[in-house]
């Protein structure tokens, strides 16, 4: 199954830098690839590195996964439900407050890669079983339209965006 890259106009200006700077290529076989791109990345920090903030009020990289981890769950019911034709508007959220109450400094980082491996994983499952009208089905999210495959490419881009923010700023 091949899933084309979504067009401007199916989805919020707010996604375009996370949907622009994918490759070309099997969107799914990008996303499957981002789990071990974070585990290698990062299963062999120390404590003291995965607190780590780049600067006074920035996330430590365990706030980061977690924040991934809680982005992956959301917008992957979000595919659920516009890929099942639901045109209920969905909500928005303030990734700010669910890092807040998330508790993510307390959790191991092999925990956190563990959970997004395992809602990846769940991403990519619905995925495979989507068909080509499924792909094309749109939705209300955050008071815009969005496609289910720009659902698939925001994920992918949210998590690479995040990656190379760890690389960039946490990482040297």
């Amino acid at each position: 199954m091949s899933i084309q890259r979504p067009s401007i106009g199916e989805y919020s200006s707010f996604y375009e830098s996370y949907i622009l700077a994918l490759p070309e290529g099997d969107i799914l076989a990008f996303l499957n690839s981002q789990i071990n791109e974070f585990s290698e990345l990062l299963q062999s920090l120390t404590e003291e590195k995965a607190n780590y903030r780049y600067a006074e009020g920035k996330w430590s990289i365990k706030e980061v996964l977690g924040h991934i981890n809680d982005t992956e769950r959301i917008m992957s019911y979000r595919l659920l439900r516009i890929a099942r034709g639901d045109k209920t508007p969905l909500a928005g959220f303030n990734e700010s407050d669910y890092v807040a109450y998330a508790g993510s400094e307390r959790l191991s980082v092999s925990d956190l890669l563990a959970e997004f491996s395992a809602i990846r994983t769940a991403t990519l499952l619905l995925a495979k079983q989507l068909d080509d009208e499924a792909w094309k089905r749109t939705g209300t999210a955050n008071g815009a339209e969005i496609t289910a495959r720009a659902v698939i490419y925001v994920l992918a881009g949210h998590a690479a965006h995040h990656l190379n923010l760890i690389r960039e700023r946490y990482l040297h």
